[in-house]
């Protein structure tokens, strides 16, 4: 599996948890230059039934593919698997932005209608600006597919000089949704204080990085 210009890092998706501490292996492949300047990307799975390892974190999975096409920068993942719980969404939401800097943290799961789905509010909870934007456009593009992504709630915004996108738990739509707002992910990084993503060729069109204009933009 590739992530990104790192390539080769690997870890057992079943069992990691919030609160887990990466092991070596997470870095197979990565000199210690690498680990140190790699760009910190958190992708979140909010799942119950994922998080007891009563099946395999798929979505995960999925957004670390897609953004290992799509990122030419050196970068490395930093995964938490949580049940749908608020507490623990926030937790590991403040972790990857405040604690390990993570510019962007990009969520599955947990986004619809259903009693126990709390993505939305955990992360309205966390971030200090919301960005509108990338629900609405992810909802569109999804609804023509499929008319009942119109019940998703998934929202993105700010915190600190971290990037928040919550994405649908489906790992069918979660390339579909990331190419609908990819191309204002690495200029938002910028503008808000983050490093430059470089993107590959492969990355959808006009996702190539751009200088960052003046406030008030």
């Amino acid at each position: 599996m590739a992530f990104g210009r790192a390539n080769t890092m690997q870890r057992s998706w079943a069992h990691e948890i919030s609160s887990s501490v990466h092991s070596v292996d997470t870095f197979v492949g990565m000199t210690a230059s690498e680990i140190l300047t790699a760009i910190p990307i958190g992708i979140v799975t909010i799942s119950d039934r994922a998080s007891a390892g009563i099946y395999e974190d798929r979505s995960g999975r999925a957004i670390e593919e897609v953004l290992g096409r799509w990122i030419a920068s050196t970068w490395r993942s930093e995964y938490r698997l949580v049940p749908d719980e608020q507490p623990h969404i926030e937790a590991a939401l403040r972790a990857l932005a405040d604690d390990l800097r993570c510019p962007l943290i990009v969520t599955t799961g947990g986004t619809g209608p259903a009693p126990r789905d709390v993505t939305p509010e955990a992360t309205r909870a966390v971030i200090e600006r919301e960005l509108p934007g990338f629900g609405e456009q992810m909802r569109a593009v999804s609804v023509r597919a499929v008319p009942t992504a119109i019940l998703s709630r998934q929202l993105a915004g700010t915190r600190g000089t971290s990037l928040i996108i919550n994405l649908p738990g489906k790992p069918t739509a979660i390339e579909e949704c990331l190419a609908a707002v990819f191309a204002a992910i690495p200029y938002c990084v910028e503008l808000i204080g983050g490093p430059r993503i470089v993107t590959t060729a492969e990355a959808p069109k006009g996702s190539s990085p751009v200088p960052v204009r003046s406030p008030g933009v």
